[in-house]
């Protein structure tokens, strides 16, 4: 019988001392990563965690990951969840052809790097099946974005609707600007931390990664009341388990349901098998 694992990361903040004094509040990245944990858990997944907010730094984050690395072999599998928001650091081993820049996960107290997480796969045996989703927002065009995006006529036209859990959302990518002030104080760490990794497109990776994100590149990804866009919307394509087909007919019927600003994106990655993506979702 195959092992299963899952480790689930939901930020509804960060702390403002390392990220010069931005908080990042969100409404509902706790609630997606609670969800997220109980269907892997009702599913027969070992769960790790929730790692919410103040708990998912980037240190219990990585541990998390080497753990279920040092104890998956072939043909178990890890289920992976992030909600929160997405950012940026430039991109100093050249393995961004675009905008020159790595995404990163905002975590509580510090960004953790693309190249750190692909690194992070590379350390999980060969047959090893990874599903990840991100509920959040990565891409350099992305921020260049937001200022416009978070004032408050577009954020209403966004989001016109009678719908109550419509209200309040907000877009969960940080701010250039804050982005630009955290590497300018912090430039030194986070060169360290790609200086001394692969670049994610050439690491090494034996598992097979399945990564399902809440949008494309040049997206944003909302949050919500009670869960993001992206995750409430999987939940009710997912239907308790009632629906019958494998990841990537799950994915387009996400993506049918989502608003055409906001499209979900999959792509496999390392030794990603076409198989795969035709096993059931939440299944060891």
């Amino acid at each position: 019988m195959p092992t299963g694992l899952s480790v689930h990361i939901g930020l509804n903040q960060v702390d403002p001392v390392a990220y010069d004094g931005w908080s990042g509040e969100l409404n509902a990245c706790e609630q997606d990563a609670a969800d997220m944990a109980r269907l892997a858990g009702a599913a027969g997944f070992e769960v790790t965690g929730p790692l919410l907010t103040g708990d998912a730094t980037a240190e219990a984050v990585t541990s998390a990951l080497e753990t279920a690395a040092g104890r998956l072999a072939e043909g178990d599998i890890l289920f992976l969840t992030y909600s929160g928001h997405g950012g940026q650091v430039p991109d100093l081993n050249h393995d961004e052809a675009g905008d020159r820049l790595d995404e990163t996960w905002v975590l509580y107290d510090r960004q953790l790097v693309d190249d750190e997480l692909f690194g992070l796969f590379g350390k999980f045996a060969k047959g090893v099946r990874i599903w990840m989703l991100s509920d959040s927002c990565h891409s350099g065009t992305v921020a260049r974005r937001l200022p416009e995006l978070l004032s408050a006529g577009e954020l209403g036209r966004r989001f016109s609707t009678e719908d109550p859990r419509e209200v309040g959302r907000r877009l969960r990518a940080m701010p250039q600007p804050v982005q630009s002030a955290v590497y300018a104080r912090d430039r030194d760490l986070y060169d360290r931390i790609q200086k001394a990794r692969t670049a994610k497109d050439l690491a090494k990776i034996d598992a097979e990664v399945l990564h399902i994100s809440g949008c494309q590149d040049n997206q944003t990804a909302a949050d919500g009341i009670v869960n993001g866009l992206f995750t409430g919307t999987l939940l009710e394509v997912w239907r308790g388990g009632a629906f019958p087909g494998g990841y990537r007919a799950l994915h387009r019927e996400i993506v049918k349901r989502m608003p055409p600003d906001q499209t979900p994106h999959l792509v496999m990655a390392g030794a990603a098998r076409p198989d795969f993506a035709r096993q059931r979702p939440f299944t060891i």
